[in-house]
């Protein structure tokens, strides 16, 4: 057999749980949520990274679906509710291949069933509208985790790619982090600043992830996870979700980034514009020089940092399929997970070790939150604290 059978072999048994897919996002702003035009129980190749048929080639058994919204909405509350009825329709349209899932049991229940556990993940604290209450209606509706942030801050929490705040998380910020707890939702610190990452880790005593993250010291980049960090996963329990954006991946895709978005810029383009002006600018400086190309290599590289500097108990797979428009060499959709699961075999990861990667960490690491919510619940109210009333 190839390393490539052994993996699919493996991932038969210990399937992906990913912590991150933009697919429902992705719905919205292609076909404005209509699921007959992008039916992912055929090949959407053409439209989409993500469909049923390539999540069962992948061996994906699990996936956060992230119900994502942009940061500079007037309305974040009504436009994730959104996402998460999209999810939900997804679901029942679905039923013979994914099963809703709110606990690691019924993770655990899902791979029994040979369905793909389907979870939701919130993307950005925006989406709480700075209200517990909403927090608390939005892990009633089935929301499992909260990123933070995304990429700007909230006015609790810093952002990774944003100018420093609060200098972290505000008294208001650590209260989310604790009513999380409380709740047993995962607290999510892909996307916030480092010094983020430390306050919510003080502040917790529940487990977190990074749902789509890398290490800082192989690329860096400030979504990624200094080392000072992921030393602090063994402790906490934690786990960090390896992410497969090229540009967070790679250092020569860092710099041909930080190059292109001054290109426009000394054009008098903002960096993310995407008229037909500045997409013609950005092409001509990408003609003149070419995208650097990130492997599945690459990533694997990301993943024995990791596993070196935090241990294969706290790792795990979050690529951010839907969500990026460039993938690496290798790992062009959800089908392709076992060509990553191949290589680390070569590199000779375990069996146990890559077990634990693709879905015992995973799991484990929501079953322990609802051991923490249940305990807390014993002898914490839920919180009625507001932002005015802890920041000021």
């Amino acid at each position: 057999m190839t390393s490539l059978d052994d993996a699919r072999a493996l991932l038969a048994e210990f399937p992906v749980v990913d912590g991150h897919n933009d697919l429902p996002w992705a719905l919205r702003e292609q076909v404005r949520y209509d699921l007959g035009a992008r039916d992912i129980a055929g090949d959407q190749s053409a439209h989409l990274h993500t469909d049923i048929p390539r999540l069962r080639a992948g061996g994906v058994g699990a996936q956060f679906w992230s119900v994502y919204v942009r940061a500079d909405r007037p309305d974040p509350v009504p436009a994730t509710l959104e996402q998460i009825d999209c999810v939900r329709r997804l679901l029942a349209r679905h039923p013979r291949e994914l099963a809703p899932a709110l606990t690691a049991a019924d993770m655990e229940a899902a791979r029994g069933q040979g369905r793909i556990a389907s979870l939701m993940g919130a993307e950005g604290g925006h989406s709480i509208a700075n209200s517990l209450g909403t927090l608390r209606g939005l892990y009633d509706l089935g929301v499992r985790y909260l990123t933070l942030t995304h990429n700007f801050n909230v006015a609790w929490a810093d952002s990774a790619t944003d100018e420093p705040g609060v200098g972290g998380l505000s008294a208001f910020g650590r209260e989310v982090v604790r009513e999380m707890n409380r709740l047993g939702m995962l607290v999510d610190l892909s996307h916030v600043a480092a010094t983020t990452m430390r306050d919510a880790l003080d502040a917790t005593s529940a487990p977190v992830i990074f749902s789509h993250s890398s290490a800082r010291a192989v690329c860096d980049h400030p979504r990624n996870i200094p080392d000072d960090v992921l030393e602090r996963l063994p402790a906490n329990g934690g786990v960090a979700m390896v992410t497969f954006v090229p540009k967070f991946v790679l250092q020569a895709a860092v710099d041909w980034t930080a190059a292109a978005d001054e290109n426009m810029r000394a054009h008098g383009f903002h960096h993310l514009d995407t008229t037909a002006e500045g997409m013609k600018v950005h092409r001509a400086f990408e003609e003149t020089h070419p995208r650097p190309v990130a492997t599945v290599s690459t990533v694997a590289d990301h993943l024995d940092h990791m596993r070196e500097v935090a241990g294969v108990d706290h790792l795990g797979i979050g690529g951010d399929y839907d969500g990026t428009a460039f993938t690496p060499d290798g790992l062009g959709d959800v089908s392709c997970y076992p060509n990553l699961i191949a290589e680390l075999l070569d590199r000779g990861w375990s069996r146990t070790d890559l077990a634990k990667l693709t879905w015992k960490n995973a799991v484990r690491v929501l079953g322990a939150a609802e051991d923490v919510a249940r305990s807390l619940q014993e002898t914490r109210a839920p919180s009625h604290a507001t932002l005015e009333s802890l920041d000021g």
